[in-house]
């Protein structure tokens, strides 16, 4: 069997999913029956300074169901720990007492000035936790105090505080990253230059989840008021794997490792984010909407789908797909697919001819022989892969790579084989002819 053991900045757990910090890791209960159900570590809920802070005892959460009521998107107004932070370090240190094989990382957040900052170091070290997150991410409530993405989204507070923490803890220093800035290679480069052990992402996605038309309030509300909260689940995993993979492949962060967090919901979410350059993934909404238990159906996929590729750890594929991810400019404008219709599995819906008819190339026939029947139009197919997404029997509508010799109908251009992008095509004028 494949060995799903992780050593993540000298951390070592016996698989890489992880709790992040969040209500399943508020206190030591729910860490023990985590720890228990198999998760290879935990991120502590954040801790701040005393007094703790206070959350609202109402409606916390709003969900975002698909059509066959599953939950594909969770918000939270959730803060940080409510509980008296030395509540919480002795809960922690009881914990990594009994599961000393188990990653145990404590999430901080505290003002912006080094005497703070040194003062909870010392405390969580004290622990024997095994490294700290810092949580410059959080959109809501902490951040109009200061903290949180308020500290993400300046860069230059990102590489201040992470100076300040490096300066006064051994621990490894894990900086957790806001998606809700425009370009998240520059926070990261600021923790890079900070000192920072590796990063995390995403935090959660400044959200509104929805108006309750009948008393015309957003929802979720307290006492007839609401607030945007942080957006997450599995409908945010695209622009977390975006976030990644841009950390990954820039210059200035290349090698820097990676703890991956947005929609993972599935061993194979996991897998797509291990092999955009991740060591580790951080799981919450899935474990709130399932239970902890759904680890288990993680590790058992993730092991059955490194068997079958003969990957023998998660090492072997980490980063693999990495390199295939380029600004547009670099993709191969010489390259020509078809898509293409299999009449056995076709259970001739017509939601392809319909979509691509109304809203793309008109390149599917509807009819053949005055029968229903579709068939895809070489003369007009440009190949953009929407029949393919909107399909709903899998693989019926595939496409077909056009080889060397073969003539595009649509153009009349012969495929030749080579390659040319848009930095050497004669359409663009500031082409560079070398």
């Amino acid at each position: 069997m494949a060995d799903l053991s992780s050593n993540f900045l000298g951390i070592k757990s016996p698989n890489p999913f992880w709790l992040a910090s969040a209500p399943p890791t508020d206190k030591e209960i729910n860490v023990r029956r985590a720890f228990e159900a198999g998760w290879g570590g935990v991120v502590w809920k954040t801790l701040g300074e005393d007094p703790p802070v206070v959350n609202v005892n109402g409606p916390r959460y709003a969900t975002l169901w698909s059509q066959d009521r599953r939950v594909i998107g969770f918000n939270n107004i959730e803060l940080i720990s409510d509980r008296p932070l030395q509540t919480n370090l002795d809960e922690i240190r009881r914990v990594k007492r009994d599961f000393p094989d188990r990653a145990m990382i404590v999430s901080l957040m505290v003002p912006v000035n080094e005497p703070s900052w040194k003062a909870i170091l010392e405390r969580v070290a004290d622990t024997g936790a095994d490294g700290v997150e810092l949580n410059f991410g959080c959109p809501h409530g902490m951040s109009e105090r200061g903290m949180g993405s308020a500290v993400g989204q300046v860069p230059e507070y990102i590489q201040q505080v992470t100076e300040w923490c490096k300066k006064h803890t051994k621990m490894p220093v894990i900086v957790k990253l806001t998606p809700n800035i425009t370009d998240v290679r520059f926070p990261a480069r600021a923790a890079k230059n900070g000192g920072a052990d590796a990063v995390s992402l995403i935090n959660t996605i400044n959200s509104v989840m929805g108006v309750d038309l009948d008393r015309m309030t957003m929802s979720p509300v307290t006492d007839g008021l609401g607030s945007h909260g942080g957006y997450c689940g599995q409908a945010v995993k695209p622009i977390a794997l975006n976030m990644v993979a841009e950390i990954a492949r820039d210059a200035a962060t290349a090698g820097l490792p990676i703890s991956g967090i947005g929609g993972i919901t599935t061993w194979r979410d996991a897998a797509e984010f291990i092999a955009m350059g991740c060591g580790t993934v951080q799981i919450c909404t899935a474990a709130m909407v399932y239970g902890f238990k759904i680890v288990q159906d993680m590790c058992s996929g993730l092991n059955t789908f490194m068997d079958e590729k003969g990957y023998k750890s998660i090492a072997d594929f980490q980063g693999r797909a990495v390199p295939t991810v380029k600004n547009w400019n670099q993709l191969n404008l010489n390259y020509v697919e078809k898509a293409v219709i299999a009449q056995d599995s076709c259970i001739k819906c017509g939601r392809c001819h319909v979509v691509c008819e109304d809203t793309s190339h008109q390149a599917i026939f509807a009819t053949k022989n005055g029968q229903r029947h579709f068939e895809v139009n070489d003369a007009e197919c440009v190949g953009c892969n929407l029949c393919v997404s909107i399909c709903p029997v899998p693989g019926t509508i595939t496409m077909r790579k056009l080889e060397a010799g073969e003539t595009d109908a649509r153009t009349g251009r012969v495929i030749d084989g080579s390659y040319a992008n848009w930095t050497t095509h004669p359409n663009n004028p500031m082409r560079s002819c070398t």
